[in-house]
């Protein structure tokens, strides 16, 4: 029989001690070769060697420690609440709210400190900080958090360290020295050391995004606003690389609206055309946002916990860029049959773009191809062209992807993949595209429950999960800029529970504020609303009742044209337009056909108008869709 792996004993070890002094006995604990991390209720330690030589061993239970101390001081919600909002900023805040988690643990335990020492000097060691010469070869953040921990716990930094921190020592020490002094008074205090840290952060000249965050987080207990400020300021953050490439998308984005703008005057009369039924256009509604649905009969026992949040705030851009690479590689086993049916698209609303010619015209262009008329008969009247504008609306396209557990695995990955694909294809048509996704924060409820039972379980308490809704990529920023989020999707740990009608709700409610005459949402789902908390103390088609609702609102009183695509899940009792795919692999076709047949049908109706020909208005069955 095969003897155990030395290692095993040890990690089994290490696993039940970070479990300990988490305080958390259902902490997940893996090893890898990758960094380590922690992301909610899993945590990833450094794979350890067979032979177990003494530092590694430190170096192993130091991660797992600190893993654990993050979880046992620290509050996620009171860090989100201060947490700046430009990437250089955040990274000096992170680095100083683990310091002070670490620092609790080595004032309170020897062992713990040694193990907490042997791992940051193997970072130190990694990131060749003993080699600075200058200040640009010692990132700040790194040596921010080494400073702090220093005033707090009162221990050198490793000698591995020494000399980046000297470089960045008197400069730091001159602006920030007062401040950073009055840290350890609040070691215990999360909220009071948030305070002072944004405090050393303006002394660094880092406090003007961080004083307008002040603002409106002070203002607000739900954070969604904050949230939502934070992504859009992180969007805008730069180096010297980013602003490059920002501005050529910008260019190209301007470029493209200078075109759409030429047909406005054009599209405005189709709008008008578009209020009489019999000419197979839809009527015109006017797009009215969702607001309360209590009059539905279904409402939210708190909006407190739920989250908007923008995909670069879930995960540090290292892991993000980590994921993504991941899903380029998958890309490459697929992208030839999606590329075609995405080329498909691409050439049809091209098609639609192209400017056409009036021909045998009094007056215009002489045309060339009719010189004889013009040899024969000089006063020939029918020889000139004109060039004319197809009519082709301003569009944007939203599509939401369901991010619940049920989708884990090839589904997902596969819905990221084509939601890339298809965003690249419409963006070089002047198409705008908004990238979403909806899950929740927790299972079984999370907060929200949490605050439930504290309140004394109320019966029919609506709703009781806290909502998660992802913005991949907004319909204005350009799909370079916002690759790297859809790799979000691989994360473990994101996909959740759904309540599709909320969802539904949000998407529209974004789509609808916005200025382009024709609007699409499509929704990729593999199931009905479930989540477990709500279901067990409402009724059992609580959320599917409501889903069914917003749908038929949209459906019936919006000019938002509704798409659905279900993998493995019949959607087509549900929407009217809708198909159902048994394979993920079937996805990619089916999100181009739909679109292509969106748009083949707006173009042959504004064809038929044209021409005069009037054709009845129809809708089409659930199954005929």
């Amino acid at each position: 029989m095969k003897p155990d792996n030395p290692s095993e004993p040890f990690k089994r070890a290490v696993g039940a001690a970070v479990r300990a002094l988490a305080g958390e006995p259902e902490l997940e604990i893996s090893y890898s070769a990758e960094p380590s991390e922690l992301r909610g209720h899993k945590a990833r330690l450094p794979l350890p060697t067979r032979n177990l030589p003494p530092n590694e061993v430190a170096i192993v239970r130091g991660a797992g420690d600190a893993c654990a101390l993050r979880l046992a001081y620290h509050e996620e919600k009171v860090h989100r609440q201060y947490r700046p909002a430009s990437a250089e900023a955040a990274a000096l805040f992170e680095a100083a709210e683990q310091a002070r988690v670490e620092a609790i643990g080595s004032l309170a335990m020897k062992g713990v400190a040694e193990n907490l020492y042997a791992t940051l000097e193997a970072k130190c060691v990694s990131k060749g900080m003993g080699r600075a010469l200058s200040r640009s070869d010692a990132p700040l953040a790194d040596v921010l958090g080494l400073m702090v921990r220093e005033k707090l716990t009162g221990e050198a930094p490793p000698e591995a360290a020494a000399r980046a921190v000297d470089l960045w020592r008197d400069y730091v020490e001159e602006r920030a020295g007062g401040d950073l002094e009055k840290l350890k008074s609040a070691l215990r205090d999360q909220p009071a050391f948030a305070k002072l840290t944004r405090a050393v952060l303006k002394d660094l000249d880092f406090g003007e995004d961080t004083e307008s965050e002040s603002d409106s987080e002070e203002g607000s207990e739900d954070g969604e606003s904050t949230e939502q400020q934070e992504g859009g300021d992180e969007l805008q953050s730069t180096g010297e690389s980013a602003s490059a490439d920002a501005e050529m998308q910008e260019a190209d984005s301007d470029a493209g609206d200078q075109t759409m703008s030429e047909t406005r005057a054009e599209d405005s009369e189709n709008l008008a055309d578009a209020e009489n039924p019999d000419e197979g256009a839809k009527p015109w509604r006017p797009d009215i946002p969702f607001a309360d649905q209590a009059e539905w009969g279904y409402k939210v026992y708190t909006t407190q916990y739920d989250e908007v949040i923008a995909a670069e705030e879930l995960c540090d851009a290292e892991e993000l860029i980590r994921l993504r690479n991941f899903l380029d590689q998958q890309l490459q086993s697929m992208q030839g049959v999606v590329a075609r049916l995405a080329n498909r698209l691409q050439r049809l609303l091209q098609a639609q773009q192209n400017r056409s010619w009036e021909f045998d015209l009094e007056e215009g262009l002489l045309d060339t191809a009719r010189l004889t008329r013009v040899v024969v008969d000089p006063m020939h009247p029918l020889s000139f062209k004109r060039e004319k504008d197809t009519n082709f609306r301003d569009t944007v396209v939203t599509l939401l992807l369901d991010n619940s557990g049920s989708m884990r695995g090839r589904p997902i990955m596969v819905a990221a993949m084509c939601a890339d694909i298809l965003a690249r294809t419409l963006e070089r048509c002047a198409v705008k595209v908004e990238v979403l996704g909806f899950t929740t924060r927790a299972w079984k409820g999370g907060q929200s429950r949490e605050k439930w039972i504290a309140d004394g379980k109320p019966a029919g308490p609506g709703r009781l999960n806290d909502l998660r809704h992802v913005v991949y990529k907004n319909a204005d920023e350009p799909w370079r800029r916002a690759r790297r989020n859809l790799g979000l999707m691989m994360r473990e740990g994101l996909l959740k529970e759904n309540i599709d009608g909320e969802a539904l709700m949000w998407a529209y409610n974004r789509l609808v504020g916005r200025s382009e005459q024709r609007k699409i949402m499509m929704v990729i789902s593999d199931g009905a609303p479930v989540d477990d908390s709500t279901l067990s103390v409402n009724a059992g088609n609580y959320l599917e009742r409501h889903f069914r609702r917003v749908i038929d609102d949209i459906e019936q009183k919006s000019s938002v044209e509704l798409v659905a695509i279900g993998i493995g899940h019949d959607v087509t009792r549900h929407y009217s337009r809708a198909v159902t795919i048994v394979d993920a692999e079937q996805l990619g076709g089916a999100m181009t056909d739909q679109l292509i047949g969106l748009f083949a049908e707006d173009h042959a109706r504004q064809g038929l108008r044209e021409r005069g020909v009037h054709r009845p208005a129809r809708r089409r069955s659930a199954r005929a869709a």
